[in-house]
């Protein structure tokens, strides 16, 4: 018996694919590196654009176009395609009749995940890295596996309430710490001295700046145009503090609560294109209207505020809720667009491209590495914001001309096939017998 389940534990075939799910992830995946290239070509400016990469004219339009529609909205859908990838994979598992050899399985796959975002984060210099907290938050998504859609959701809203309420807490902090620095200020000019409180919230204060300065920025373009080994260990101080601090600060209402919405989606048929038009309509009329109002509240607060540090700081208290409602307009869209028989060409190329999801995020790190770093040709720094967005759709196009390409000779991508051979501990074929359309 325990061979014939052994035999059964296999990777789900192509044929057994989710159309809908592929083109979402392709889209998705498009969006993802539309945001992280900012990281990627640019220092310290994801955020905030007066740091480096130019902050008026398309500069400044680029960066509220992007953050309008894009920003925490494409890394919620990814996250919601990851929790409803890993609910289908170990469903499926135990619809074998796997047992308990699928949660081997399903935490052995996520083991390799975690090992695979450290090698992303550190060797391949993406500080952005997402697949280790993926990881992370997989490994809690199990316990969440058989709990009704209703209360998947309530408790992804419960976990955005509470990562609001520590945003406004931090609000709060960044108030009383600018309130000082200010205090702090009026009296140096006076040519007072500071009280050891104020002087600690304005030595703080003058770190912060000096990291932001004109020379520093210089500094930092200089050290990630030198060689390989110097940019890991540049970078390595900042992936060990994100690994650190950011999955108890962000990825539990950032990742979790997303993944748990996701596998709700999925169980009611709205991410399978099930529902009908009007449903989808109105799932991204509403989406829309609240999240692109939310996210203009937040974007006006920072604009009418020069950019500044509590500007920011308060327009992350909403961030939350104008991310997911935002995120559900697009699912609404993107829905829209899989059930319309039009542009099969884009939705075939696009669904290949999310076959290849992993493959192809891995992948914008490798190319990135090559034209930003003293890897390849030392562009960190050298672009404008709008001028990286030609990276973006070369990158584009080249992914979504290769990907069905590759999946007409090839069952799945590399990194896919990868981890497949690793998850279920046996090698699986990867070329396919005959050539195949995609």
């Amino acid at each position: 018996m325990e061979q014939t389940l052994t035999q059964e534990l296999i990777p789900v075939k192509q044929s057994d694919r989710i159309l809908s799910l592929d083109v979402m992830r392709g889209i998705v995946l498009f969006g993802i590196l539309l945001m992280n290239i900012n990281g990627f070509g640019l220092a310290l400016a994801y955020e905030d654009p007066t740091v480096s990469g130019g902050s008026t004219g398309l500069n400044l339009y680029t960066w509220m176009m992007t953050n309008l529609f894009f920003e925490g909205t494409m890394r919620a859908l990814f996250s919601l395609l990851f929790g409803v990838g890993m609910y289908i994979f170990l469903d499926r598992l135990l619809k074998k009749g796997a047992g308990i050899k699928a949660a081997d399985v399903y935490f052995r796959r996520l083991m390799w995940l975690l090992l695979f975002g450290l090698i992303h984060g550190y060797l391949l210099l993406w500080v952005g890295e997402i697949l280790y907290q993926y990881a992370l938050m997989g490994f809690l998504v199990y316990s969440f596996r058989s709990m009704a859609p209703k209360y998947l959701v309530i408790t992804a809203v419960i976990l955005f309430s509470i990562g609001t309420l520590w945003n406004f807490i931090d609000y709060q902090k960044d108030k009383k710490w600018i309130a000082k620095v200010e205090e702090a200020q009026a009296l140096l000019a006076k040519g007072e001295e500071l009280p050891k409180e104020l002087k600690t919230a304005n030595e703080s204060w003058e770190r912060r700046e000096a990291k932001r300065s004109p020379e520093a920025i210089d500094e930092h373009n200089t050290e990630m145009r030198k060689g390989y080994f110097s940019v890991v260990a540049f970078l390595a101080p900042t992936n060990y503090e994100f690994d650190v601090n950011w999955p108890y600060r962000g990825d539990v209402w950032d990742v979790l609560s997303m993944m748990l919405i996701g596998i709700a989606l999925f169980r009611w048929g709205i991410l399978t294109a099930e529902k009908s038009v009007g449903f989808y309509f109105t799932l991204a009329g509403i989406g829309y209207a609240i999240g692109l109002a939310i996210n203009y509240y937040e974007m006006k607060l920072v604009i009418d505020d020069s950019f500044s540090l509590l500007s920011f700081s308060k327009s992350n208290i909403t961030y939350y809720w104008g991310r997911a409602f935002l995120a559900m307009g697009h699912v609404g869209l993107i829905m829209l667009f899989c059930k319309a028989p039009i542009l099969i060409w884009l939705k075939n190329g696009l669904s290949a491209v999310g076959k290849m999801a992993l493959t192809n995020y891995m992948m914008h790190s490798v190319i990135c590495m090559i034209v930003f770093t003293g890897v390849g040709f030392g562009m960190f720094g050298k672009f404008e914001r709008y001028e990286l967005l030609y990276v973006v759709l070369a990158i584009w196009v080249l992914q979504f001309i290769l990907s069905p390409i590759w999946l007409r000779y090839f069952h799945y991508g590399p990194m896919e096939w990868l981890w497949r051979n690793l998850s279920y501990g046996k090698l699986h074929a990867l070329r396919k017998r005959s050539p195949q359309i995609i």
